[in-house]
């Protein structure tokens, strides 16, 4: 049975709501738009991707207005796997959005692109096997999607992301990987080069953007944009500002040269193979397939997006305005999950109630048994 909604009210599909990107675009539907737009975001359990028969008994029983896929397998798994995610899923999802004459928003990846300098929007990679299985299921997905609008009218647009930063990374990966290392003091100097320039989205931004796209199918239907910061960042540059922040004293500024960080990561992937064999089970960050990228500029040309009807909402918000803010979230997150502890505590400001849980946690107790203890005034009215 189909939702009742209110004959102006549209309802949306958000797969892949639990990451990064995907939880912050829920949010923004959550808080910005909930008497216009109502978005569900259904669990892997109530609807699979890899499912055809899923994707058609939820959407046949929803109805959705429009689907918006930010889905992805972890970037190191197998070709299984990612082609069930990555590419099948997408595909599903595109020949339901295809049937029910619905927009199809998906976010794609810059991994789809060759190494250099303001690369446009028509610009990839060769289709070949030796690709990574992210970069493979990623660049056969927009593939299928342009193939669909030309032979089908499937109504999509593609937005491919950079290196994303953003709050609420629950996994650790890409960026605040990078980060993560630096806080925990695993970097003891730099895995890149001088001048190496990247290209970052702003996760916080996006949704704005995937907003704007469906209201303006017009000017957006079967187009694929770069939704990246203006400006390019120097990856060595970016380290030792993260360095500053923290009060580190590594990475010490010095360069480590590729061929040199290639044995490395080598002789890591053998040594970790005889732990294996003891009984001692560990892996390398998948992030580590992307090696060679920390030594290669890749940077995403922003054009095609300033000349399009939208208009940032955060023009001066970049990588570093954003870091103090980053630093503060991710440090306070990772310390609570007791994942590191290296950084200076005048960092992190507790509150009077955690100092007391820690401290004296009997006084702190029996304040709240003689204050905070009465049931909620409004809840106890309705069950009168």
């Amino acid at each position: 049975m189909q939702t009742s909604l209110s004959p102006t009210k549209k309802l949306g599909i958000l797969i892949g709501g639990s990451g990064l990107i995907g939880g912050t675009i829920a949010n923004y539907f959550k808080t910005i738009t909930p008497d216009s737009i109502d978005l569900r975001a259904p669990s892997s359990k109530k609807l699979s991707i890899r499912n055809a028969g899923d994707i058609r008994d939820y959407l046949k029983r929803v109805r959705p207005d429009f689907i918006i896929n930010t889905a992805i397998a972890n970037i190191g798994s197998d070709s299984q796997l990612a082609f069930e995610v990555n590419y099948l899923g997408t595909l599903n999802l595109a020949r339901a959005a295809a049937a029910l004459h619905i927009p199809y928003i998906h976010i794609s990846s810059a991994a789809t692109l060759p190494n250099g300098e303001d690369l446009k929007e028509d610009a990839h990679i060769p289709l070949t096997a030796n690709l990574s299985n992210y970069a493979k299921s990623k660049l056969m997905a927009e593939e299928t999607l342009r193939h669909m609008y030309k032979t089908v009218g499937l109504d999509y647009t593609c937005i491919r992301l950079a290196v994303v930063y953003g709050e609420h990374d629950h996994k650790i990966q890409g960026f605040h990987r990078l980060f993560f290392s630096i806080a925990d003091e695993a970097m003891p100097a730099i895995f890149t080069k001088k001048k190496v320039m990247h290209s970052y989205s702003n996760a916080n931004k996006l949704p704005y953007f995937v907003h704007h796209v469906l209201l303006n199918r017009q000017e957006f239907s079967g187009e694929t944009y770069h939704f990246v910061d203006k400006d390019p960042v120097e990856l060595a540059n970016l380290i030792l500002t993260i360095k500053s922040y923290l009060e580190l004293k590594t990475p010490r500024e010095i360069y480590i040269p590729y061929s040199v960080a290639t044995i490395g990561k080598k002789t890591m992937e053998i040594l970790l193979k005889v732990f294996s064999k003891i009984g001692m089970k560990a892996s390398l960050p998948a992030e580590l397939m992307f090696l060679e990228s920390f030594y290669k500029t890749q940077t995403l040309s922003s054009e095609k997006l300033r000349q399009s009807s939208f208009h940032d909402p955060m023009p001066e918000e970049t990588i570093y305005t954003r870091l103090p803010a980053l630093v503060i979230y991710y440090l306070t997150r990772w310390s609570h999950q007791n994942l590191i502890s290296t950084f200076s505590d005048s960092m992190i400001q507790t509150t009077v109630m955690d100092s007391d849980f820690q401290h004296n946690p009997q006084a702190l107790l029996n304040s709240i048994h003689q204050d905070s203890i009465s049931p909620f005034a409004e809840l106890r009215d309705l069950s009168s």
